[in-house]
């Protein structure tokens, strides 16, 4: 019998409020299928379940807001769906606090002198506190047990830690003060990335005159909805060099560095009310370039309807950000945790460039690799911008 729980859908995340149920007890499930729309900060999220069985309980209700981590149904064995005997509900109703309970600073700085019934309080106080916040508390030296929580059911959130560190204001601000749910989850995000990301910064210029004449040959007997746009191009070239510079692809998690057997692209997507999603592509190395551009419409066309899977937004090894046909020549970009990499793609710009033994106007791109010095280094992340630059010049093998 397992336990199936409130998923975490990014390092930003912190709870999530159920929207609707895909399942019904007694029905079968399968790894992969979608179970459940949860809101988040980033929106409506469409949550897998990765083990199969059969839905014996669901636990939690439509409209509860739950903590990451907390129990929403119940799946077990066909062998097992006969027979639900107590033991089992019993043992997983506390399964959030005994999940997180052994939270060393709280266990070992409480007063021993307190007698026993005090001193279960503050176990239970910041056994409710969210990942974010345990991490950010356990960087900054405090005590959750002296941090008052204003989650759900009084879990302390990252920004009750801020607040106890004077880095933030309450979550007890009256609503509609200071940036969106959105830009919060952003902001909270970027910071801790700047935080704890020892980022540096490596820009190369490419000619992309060839590949962008290129695809106005493939387009032109293609119909709209098929044309291929140089943006699925850059994320094709982008995976297949993450799979030569294998330090670039992957996360860095409390073990260190873990490189990832897979190219899974993020594409940094800007949301019509505001502020941004990074969603990814999976084996994006193995797929065609006209199988990137379908996938990169499909996932733009849910991420601003609010219908993404929570796997696409944890799944990404490597992100790219582009700043599209009209934007600015260049930027320089924050790392996604866990990821140790971020592509930024500059708008095209017409230049004065050497071709041969003269000087032409040509159509050139501006990339910018943001990486982890914890993980690579100059070398390293050169090799991946020449490594793109070589894709570009061949356009046809992608």
């Amino acid at each position: 019998m397992g336990v199936f729980r409130m998923p975490s859908l990014g390092a930003d995340m912190e709870a999530g409020t159920l929207v609707e149920w895909l399942v019904n007890p007694g029905d079968t499930v399968a790894r992969g299928d979608v179970v459940a729309v949860v809101e988040t900060q980033k929106g409506a999220i469409e949550i897998e379940v990765f083990e199969a069985g059969t839905v014996t309980e669901l636990l939690a209700e439509i409209g509860q807001t739950l903590p990451v981590g907390a129990p929403m149904a119940r799946i077990g064995d066909d062998e097992e769906t006969g027979a639900e005997p107590k033991p089992p509900e019993e043992e997983t109703r506390p399964a959030p606090k005994e999940r997180s309970a052994p939270t060393p600073p709280a266990e070992a700085e409480a007063p021993s002198e307190k007698p026993a019934q005090p001193r279960q309080e503050p176990p239970a106080s910041a056994a409710g506190a969210s990942p974010a916040a345990r991490r950010a508390a356990q960087e900054a030296g405090i005590d959750l047990v002296q941090v008052k929580g204003s989650g759900p059911q009084g879990a302390i959130v990252l920004a009750d830690v801020e607040a106890q560190m004077g880095q933030a204001t309450p979550t007890s601000r009256p609503a509609g003060e200071g940036l969106s749910d959105m830009r919060q989850a952003v902001a909270a995000a970027m910071s801790r990335s700047k935080r704890e990301i020892p980022h540096f910064y490596v820009s190369h210029t490419v000619e992309t005159q060839p590949v962008s004449e290129w695809l106005a040959q493939q387009n032109a007997e293609r119909p709209p909805a098929e044309r291929i746009l140089l943006g699925a191009v850059l994320v094709k070239a982008a995976a297949m060099a993450a799979r030569q510079v294998a330090a670039l692809n992957g996360h860095f998690t409390e073990g260190g560095f873990v490189p990832s057997e897979t190219a899974n692209i993020g594409v940094v997507i800007s949301l019509r009310g505001g502020g941004l999603v990074a969603p990814a592509l999976a084996d994006v190395d193995k797929m065609s370039l006209s199988d990137v551009m379908a996938g990169l419409r499909d996932m733009v066309t849910r991420a601003r309807s609010g219908r993404l899977r929570g796997s696409e937004l944890t799944r990404g090894t490597l992100t790219v950000s582009s700043l599209g046909e009209d934007g600015a020549e260049g930027m320089t970009g924050v790392i996604f945790p866990p990821q140790v990499g971020l592509l930024a793609v500059g708008a095209p710009q017409i230049r004065p460039w050497v071709t041969g033994a003269g000087v032409e106007p040509r159509q050139v791109t501006t990339l910018v690799l943001s990486a982890d010095h914890r993980v690579c280094d100059g070398r390293q992340a050169s090799r991946f911008l020449v490594a793109i630059q070589d894709c570009l010049a061949r356009p046809e093998e992608l």
